[in-house]
């Protein structure tokens, strides 16, 4: 038992299996497990915290403007409405400002990354993805661009992206729908913020859980299938207590737009000139569905929107069909790079590695496999 533990010790401190060959996952002294997981797997709940803060903004937002619009009318002449952008709109910029300094950009090139920290994330990130987060000196903005516009899962991400946000436009008429149920306006703004303190809690929930499970798909489009419930419930009653329900149901659907940029990064991982430019495109395409969605909730259609939800329901369930498809092709990359793996233990060097790996380590070899794998897409 002392001399497996002694090989196993050994191996750990030198980054490297017995035989000399790179312990995969070994970054310095410190196994990935101990590094909190892979970088991939951590975008989840990183993006989720910054969607987090885009819900709570529509809650407060909301109790911010019961008060402004009630409480400075014709405060220094100026009319209540035009104090709300005044306000809103200089936190806005002073935030925004700050963050040019505050922001890091990659582990290589962030000036307060130093030393051994530096050398880490770069690891961790290598890792993730079996080859270095650098670009090549060929991987120029416009090669990325080239890169991300060939790729045909870009399309189909941007595409996605339009209908989803198309489907969730109802966000920009939320207080609009709360007064559909029949109070006044100070009212009506209040009834706004319980929803979207709910959609924010359930969208840390849904992002920690996809973090912990790798899983993208379900935690995106599921929500909105929750959406698309909320529409139908809408759709059948005009009950305040029913209609109150759907607008928790609606606002809950933002627990998976919050993945969708991230599963772009996941399914678009290298090189980072390549993934930059598939997020711009999906995120700047995608935006075309919150332009298209100021004309879908008409106030001639006021207040049952029944036409609004319906074509809510048909954008998100014809983006749950395209969410589906890139799950689809992620999932056959993934058998393809399995595939690959188990071609390359048909090398007698390679087998025999992987068979004495899972002995020091008291481990089966199938397990051996799995954790001798490098990067694969998350579905």
């Amino acid at each position: 038992m002392m001399g497996k533990k002694d090989d196993r010790d050994r191996r750990t401190r030198s980054g490297n299996r017995r035989d000399g060959t790179p312990n995969r996952g070994a970054t310095g002294d410190t196994p990935p497990s101990e590094l909190g997981g892979q970088p991939n797997q951590e975008l989840a709940f990183r993006a989720a915290l910054l969607y987090f803060g885009l819900l709570v903004s529509n809650a407060f937002g909301s109790l911010m403007a019961t008060g402004i619009l009630s409480g400075m009318q014709g405060k220094r002449g100026i009319t209540a409405w035009r104090w709300l952008f005044f306000i809103e709109g200089a936190i806005t910029i002073v935030i925004g400002i700050l963050a040019i300094w505050l922001f890091p950009d990659y582990p290589h090139n962030t000036r307060w990354i130093k030393g051994s920290q530096r050398r880490l994330a770069q690891a961790r990130l290598s890792e993730d993805a079996a080859e270095a987060d650098e670009d090549g000196a060929n991987d120029s903005a416009f090669a990325g661009l080239i890169m991300a516009l060939k790729d045909p899962k870009v399309p189909i991400l941007a595409v996605m992206t339009c209908s989803q946000l198309l489907g969730l436009s109802f966000v920009n008429f939320f207080p609009t729908l709360t007064a559909t149920l029949g109070y006044n306006t100070t009212i009506s703004l209040l009834l706004a913020a319980p929803p979207w303190i709910l959609a924010a809690i359930i969208c840390l929930l849904n992002a920690w859980h996809a973090e912990k499970t790798g899983e993208r798909f379900f935690h995106i489009a599921g929500w909105w299938w929750v959406v698309i419930v909320a529409y139908i419930i809408a759709l059948s009653t005009m009950a305040t207590a029913g209609r109150y329900v759907s607008m928790f149901l609606m606002a809950s659907g933002y627990a998976g737009f919050a993945l969708t940029l991230v599963w772009v990064s996941n399914a678009i991982p290298r090189p980072p000139a390549k993934r930059a430019a598939a997020i711009g495109i999906v995120n700047g395409f995608g935006n075309i569905g919150n332009l298209i969605g100021s004309f879908a909730w008409k106030v001639q259609w006021s207040p049952k929107y029944h036409q609004s939800m319906i074509i809510g329901i048909a954008t998100l369930a014809f983006s749950s069909a395209l969410a589906f498809v890139i799950r689809t092709m992620l999932i056959r990359a993934n058998r393809k790079m399995d595939q690959q793996d188990m071609d390359a233990l048909q090398n007698q060097g390679d087998a025999e590695r992987v068979r004495e790996a899972a002995r020091l380590e008291g481990i089966t070899v199938e397990e051996a496999i799995r954790r001798r794998r490098g990067f694969r897409y998350l579905h």
